[in-house]
């Protein structure tokens, strides 16, 4: 009624005035019914905008433990894990255009344009020794007072049949506070490590699309701003139990993937627990967020962990903490868009 009232209290054009009616109550639920199905359905949606469908764990499916193999686990190298998963449909936001907005201490990623010299990334040597060069050298630019900088892993992942290692699509956030001590005490000698703890750190994914554009299974991150502490759930991360030529683990598990065995999935037979990660639960408020068409040219930090942020104690209010993080399917992709292929170096960050 109200709608109508207002119609009639607008002054028309002769023109409309011949062709216009009084708008009743039903004719105009039955229009605004129409266009939230024409809109929800993503036949017209900002230019800067697209859907997925994102993997959260379900909380409800974990038992609230730390006893190992009790506590939720997933297997590093598959799809195996132990709690079961549930899908929410979100909105992403294109961030390119407007890369400025964001930073790892704000939104806890960031996106630059840092072409590398390293094209191919399939000799390890290279990678290790030439590839961690050139990432060192971009975080000392791009992130001020660093001091050292430790570089203790990284992974390939090529969407393709006998690649061991795939896209994963599942929210998630790589490492917790106390996985990020462990490596700390890990990679850094013993008396170093003790010190440097005592400072400022982080942990500093740098991710990047190799060979071509990353419009398949693109990475999408949620703004820090818009999670809660309640939203990460602690998993243990299994490893394959793995020995060097002397019978001897040596702790470096890069470039000794292999497929994983479908029919052992659910089993931990020949696993061990040497990480620990955050699944994701589901909230409302995450906003995502993520690179169209990424290039390899361009690379994402994705923050993991920082030892001043807000949610650890003594931390500084509004500093960003871990990033979500996952691999998804962008309905507005090519069909016959070439499977994704990346890289990921996971990095130790210290501060003056």
């Amino acid at each position: 009624m109200q709608v109508t009232g207002f119609l009639r209290s607008v002054r028309l054009s002769p023109l409309a005035q011949n062709i216009a009616q009084p708008v009743s109550p039903h004719s105009l639920y039955i229009a605004t019914f129409s266009a939230q199905r024409f809109f929800s359905r993503g036949f017209l949606r900002p230019a800067n905008m697209t859907t997925g469908s994102f993997r959260y764990i379900d909380p409800s499916s974990c038992i609230d433990s730390e006893k190992g193999f009790v506590k939720p686990w997933a297997k590093v190298d598959g799809p195996g894990h132990s709690f079961k998963l549930i899908e929410r449909k979100r909105s992403v936001e294109n961030v390119r255009g407007q890369e400025s907005k964001f930073g790892t201490d704000v939104s806890g990623f960031a996106v630059y344009n840092y072409p590398a010299k390293e094209k191919d990334f399939t000799d390890d040597k290279k990678v290790r020794e030439g590839y961690y060069a050139e990432v060192e050298a971009l975080l000392r630019e791009k992130l001020p007072g660093v001091k050292k900088v430790v570089i203790f892993d990284h992974t390939i992942r090529r969407r393709e049949k006998a690649s061991p290692r795939q896209p994963v699509q599942q929210v998630h956030v790589d490492q917790t506070p106390g996985a990020a001590a462990v490596r700390v005490r890990r990679h850094v000698p013993e008396e170093e490590a003790e010190e440097l703890l005592k400072g400022r750190y982080q942990i500093i994914n740098v991710w990047r699309p190799i060979a071509r554009t990353a419009s398949d299974f693109p990475l999408a991150v949620i703004d820090w701003r818009s999670t809660s502490p309640e939203d990460f759930v602690k998993v243990d991360l299994l490893y394959p139990k793995r020995s060097d030529t002397n019978g001897v683990d040596d702790g470096d598990d890069r470039g000794k993937e292999v497929l994983p065995d479908p029919n052992s999935f659910d089993s931990t037979v020949g696993y061990e627990i040497k990480g620990e990660t955050y699944a994701v639960a589901p909230n409302d408020n995450h906003k995502f967020f993520y690179m169209k068409d990424m290039t390899p040219e361009e690379v994402m930090f994705i923050k993991c962990f920082d030892s001043r942020s807000q949610v650890i104690p003594g931390g500084k209010k509004g500093l960003a903490d871990a990033t979500p993080h996952t691999a998804f399917v962008d309905p507005q992709t090519p069909e016959d868009a070439p499977g994704r292929q990346s890289i990921e170096v996971r990095c130790l960050v210290f501060y003056n």
